[in-house]
């Protein structure tokens, strides 16, 4: 792999209007454990972030309950005022009562607030991507994305997308407000949303995946197609992670991957992923070994 930049990975267009390079970032790996309290190194993290748009990242992940409001911070203090073309992509809809404590909250006047809030914090006008970050169960859909439909209205959002969801509550959803990207969990290791990604590639709707390399679980020794893995990544000089980013690109024409780091050589080892050429044949037999 010789270029390191995130332009390698190709170009989607979100919503068909906004076009980003396809390998993004995400930010909750800025912030402390659990999504919670400010990062070990402010300085890093201001610097992973300066770092991912010189390597060509042009959709930046984040959601207002990465800190809380710090991850949205610090993205404000490291790029702002921000370069042409960079698409931040923010998610409001849950509160987070400590690390990994997190509970819904769809209420419309408490979206209106996120939004307003996310704008605040990031010093925007307008939000071009905005994401319901949980369906609440106890609020109904109407409610939630009639709220952010009128957030649309008034000019202070431009797209809006979901998050883990399945294609019958996108479909509901888009009744309502039309819907451009998903944001589900989904990896080499964890495909439980392999039906609602095909549902968004047939209809050419973004589909963010979360967690892309299962936590680190793709990397351990342990894991049941490690070894394969790290064949592969040795063939093609490379590592199980960015052959694991590799795969995602290489899946689907409407994968978005956003890897996050809260260090720039990591950083940069996920960038040079965009670069990373693999025979059809090792992913066959890559894949094959996942399913076992």
């Amino acid at each position: 792999m010789t270029t390191l930049s995130a332009a390698a990975s190709g170009t989607f267009y979100i919503g068909g209007e906004n076009p980003v390079n396809r390998l993004g970032f995400g930010t909750m790996r800025l912030v402390g454990e659990g999504a919670w309290g400010e990062p070990n190194s402010p300085i890093e993290a201001h610097r992973v972030l300066r770092r991912a748009v010189e390597l060509g990242v042009t959709l930046i992940d984040t959601a207002d309950a990465y800190g809380p409001e710090i991850a949205e911070r610090l993205i404000c203090e490291a790029l702002h005022p921000y370069p042409p073309g960079l698409i931040i992509a923010t998610k409001g809809g849950i509160t987070r009562q400590g690390p990994a404590k997190t509970e819904y909250v769809g209420r419309a006047g408490y979206l209106i607030q996120c939004v307003e809030m996310s704008l605040r914090r990031l010093k925007l006008e307008r939000i071009e991507l905005y994401q319901l970050h949980r369906i609440d169960p106890r609020t109904p859909l109407e409610e939630s994305l009639g709220a952010l439909r009128q957030m649309q209205e008034q000019g202070k959002i431009r797209h809006i997308g979901l998050s883990e969801v399945a294609p019958d509550e996108i479909e509901q959803a888009h009744q309502i407000v039309p819907i451009v990207s998903v944001q589900n969990r989904y990896s080499l290791a964890d495909r439980r949303h392999e039906e609602t990604l095909n549902w968004c590639e047939q209809r050419g709707i973004a589909f963010l995946p979360w967690y892309p390399m299962a936590g680190g679980k793709l990397l351990k020794p342990d894991h049941p197609f490690s070894q394969i893995l790290t064949q592969l990544a040795t063939r093609y000089n490379a590592t199980p992670a960015q052959l694991s980013i590799a795969w995602l690109l290489h899946r689907s024409p409407v994968m978005l991957p956003i890897p996050g780091t809260s260090q720039v050589k990591h950083l940069e080892e996920n960038i040079a992923a965009a670069s990373l050429q693999i025979g059809p044949d090792e992913w066959s037999q890559l894949e094959a070994a996942a399913k076992n």
